[in-house]
């Protein structure tokens, strides 16, 4: 971070960072209210990483303008899951728009299905603790 003098004013220490103030309270109530499947793949996945990882998640991650489900700053990754209001047409766009915004800031971004994780669940964790470690090492090299 550059040198900060006095009389600046102290936004410009916070100019680069991708966070959005405005939706803290929006993402408090989203990790309060998380859906089963969110929960599911939380409890029973993601929230061991710190340990048995060294990587990890943030649920409900403010990332400028956008609240990501679950985001990993050691591999830059999100993990985002879709349930059917996903699949109308705008959300498809907006959902791109976001992946786009995303992948300009460096981090990747794995979409799965509510269904997924109701059918498949044991290989998600698998397929996610996959590209954790391709990630951390590829940002490594």
């Amino acid at each position: 971070m550059e040198r900060v003098e006095r009389d600046q004013p102290i936004q410009v220490l916070f100019m680069n960072r991708p966070h959005n103030k405005e939706h803290v309270m929006f993402a408090k109530e989203l990790r309060k209210n998380m859906t089963k499947e969110e929960n599911h793949l939380w409890y029973d996945c993601l929230r061991l990483y710190r340990q048995a990882y060294h990587a990890p998640f943030i649920r409900q991650k403010i990332i400028g303008k956008y609240i990501a489900d679950f985001y990993c700053p050691k591999a830059k990754l999100i993990i985002e899951l879709d349930g059917s209001q996903h699949y109308t047409e705008e959300a498809l766009l907006y959902d791109e728009q976001r992946t786009k915004y995303f992948e300009a800031l460096g981090i990747a971004v794995v979409r799965y299905t509510n269904l997924d994780i109701h059918t498949r669940f044991r290989e998600i964790c698998d397929d996610i603790l996959l590209k954790v470690t391709e990630r951390i090492k590829a940002l490594q090299e």
